[in-house]
């Protein structure tokens, strides 16, 4: 089989996927309005995280997305990479900037773009970081508590490790809480940790938890869902658990497949092109994750995951302390399982996994050497063809052969015209006796299939080459070519691979859809990643090379062999 037929076979399955994601987004079924919650005969949780019952924790409160709390004061906190907005209504880090990562690429008429924000206080694009305690005997802030900060900005300093800001919340019966949060340099983990004093005259009980809530992605229009990578990649709640491992689950089966389960040594984030945002409670805990819909009902519903924690318990005089971590930042893999196992796996790459691993690290590594994320990928394909080669070799000669066989081929439709089962017969006793196997080119496609979709992942999700330059024009190598370079080099190398490839016996309507595949397949590729072009440009280039290579050892052969 020909690369302009196997590219044809990727094409069209990708545009199926495309084409299915979006009727998702269009005509899926919308979560319908949620039951109250209710108490489980177990005693855990229900889906929002309480436990009714008189000696049961006390519940989490229910946000509204139409009337969230309102702001008190913003301070923030800032080390050499991430800058947290923190509001004291509730102690909730409302906003984060990774300053090593610009939210547009850098060019000359703009080399400094504001930094990329992740977590946003904006309504439309609403994402928070919350955390709170909750009591069913005494006072306790939860994340909607008001909070007083101990100064309005911390900025870690020259020479410094790290950097702390403080909040306070303190109760007339003589509880008292202080939140805090801390950043250690070049890190984008933030450690909170809260103690809470008991300067009551009873025992303060009560549960710490986290929770992320966000709104949905803005519905784009058909030409951005096909264009923006964003659109294809994994959009949701992402956890973790020893025995299951990385689990994820979109918005849309929130109402569907809600999350309760009790998981030590886990963690729950929510996940997004490039990016992504973890609660990590410790260890050795038992935590309660589940997720909920705010406001299911409502034109701007939001979207919520929790980790509730197990009881603690202070007695009059005494402190204890609730600690977690909050990851804000990139997917940054092969440094994550090192924060918390199974952080890795936010990279989400599915049932390719297996394969996306592996071409990643390669692509580091060729980075690592030349420094410059195109000519890595470029190596890359020299090292896949390298791996091919011998299947290929197989591929192009049987190619070249059928292609001598044109006149022979050609003779026999002229002599059974109509009859195609005569024809198809004629034809396999042709092959046999020549020696020419048409199917030769199966077993290429069988191993490239799953090597272009993992590939295709990494180069979509890698938030290394999120703004990669490589030279010249190309300034991003996760945007579309904006010169379209490297789609018309690519249609020339399809036009010219298409020219030499074999149409004997093929059908005319077939025979003329190969004839402008070139150009859909250049006008398909003008709105892909340049990275990703630049990989079948030279994928294609190669093979074409390899293809005349083999096309003239054939053609000497059977020029001898007519000779001799």
């Amino acid at each position: 089989m020909n690369q302009t037929r196997t590219l044809l076979l990727f094409a069209l399955m990708f545009v199926a996927y495309v084409l299915f994601t979006q009727w998702e987004q269009d005509y899926g079924p919308k979560p319908p309005a949620q039951a109250a919650p209710t108490a489980q005969a177990d005693g855990k949780p229900a889906a929002d995280g309480s436990v009714p019952g008189a000696a049961s924790p006390a519940s989490v409160p229910t946000d509204s997305a139409a009337a969230p709390a309102a702001k008190a004061e913003l301070v923030t906190l800032q080390n050499d990479v991430l800058r947290l907005t923190i509001d004291t209504r509730g102690g909730s880090v409302v906003r984060s900037e990774m300053l090593a990562y610009p939210s547009e690429p850098v060019t000359r008429k703009d080399p400094t773009p504001p930094p990329a924000r992740l977590l946003d206080d904006d309504p439309a694009s609403f994402f928070a970081a919350q955390d709170g305690l909750v009591s069913n005997n005494g006072a306790a802030p939860d994340h909607r508590a008001l909070f007083a900060a101990a100064k309005t900005e911390a900025k870690l300093a020259d020479g410094e490790k790290s950097v702390s800001l403080d909040l306070t919340w303190a109760d007339a019966s003589g509880v008292k809480v202080v939140k805090r949060y801390t950043l250690n340099r070049a890190d984008y983990v933030v450690n909170l940790d809260q103690r809470i004093e008991n300067g009551s005259q009873a025992t303060w009980s009560g549960n710490a938890y986290q929770q992320l809530q966000r709104a949905p992605m803005p519905k784009a229009n058909w030409f951005k869902s096909y264009t923006d990578p964003a659109q294809h990649s994994f959009f949701g709640a992402g956890w973790y658990s020893p025995d299951s491992k990385f689990e994820s689950l979109g918005f849309l089966d929130f109402q569907k497949k809600p999350l309760n389960r009790a998981i030590t040594g886990g963690w729950i984030s929510m996940l997004q092109h490039y990016f992504f945002v973890a609660w990590i409670p410790p260890a050795d805990q038992n935590i309660t994750y589940s997720t909920n819909i705010v406001d299911p009902n409502s034109a701007s519903p939001r979207y919520l995951v929790r980790a509730f924690g197990p009881a603690i318990s202070v007695a009059p005089g005494q402190a204890a302390d609730s600690n977690a971590r909050l990851y804000v930042g990139p997917k940054l893999q092969g440094t994550l399982d090192a924060i918390a196992p199974g952080l890795d796996l936010t990279a989400n790459y599915g049932w390719l996994t297996i394969v996306a691993t592996p071409l990643h690290w390669l692509l580091s590594q060729l980075h690592s050497i030349s420094g410059n994320w195109g000519v890595a990928i470029i190596l890359l394909v020299l090292i896949i063809k390298g791996f091919l080669y011998k299947l290929t070799d197989a591929q192009f000669r049987s190619g070249a052969r059928m292609r001598k066989l044109q006149p022979r081929v050609q003779a026999l439709k002229e002599r059974y015209g109509d009859d195609r089962m005569k024809m198809q017969q004629a034809m396999m006793e042709l092959y046999k006796k020549e020696k020419v196997n048409p199917m030769a080119g199966c077993l290429p496609i069988l191993i490239t299939f799953p090597i272009f979709i993992g590939l295709l992942r990494v180069l979509s999700e890698s938030i290394e080459l999120r703004h990669a330059p490589f030279f010249g024009w190309i300034h991003d190598l996760s945007a579309p070519d904006p010169w379209y370079v490297l789609p018309v080099l690519y249609f020339l190398v399809t036009l010219l691979t298409q020219r030499m490839m074999p149409t004997a016996g093929m059908d005319p309507t077939q025979a003329k859809m190969m004839k402008v595949m070139p150009l859909l397949f250049g006008v398909f590729f003008a709105f892909f990643p340049s990275g990703l072009v630049l990989y079948w440009t030279v994928n294609g280039a190669t093979s074409l090379l390899q293809q005349w290579y083999i096309n003239r050892s054939v053609d000497r052969a059977h020029e001898k062999a007519r000779t001799a």
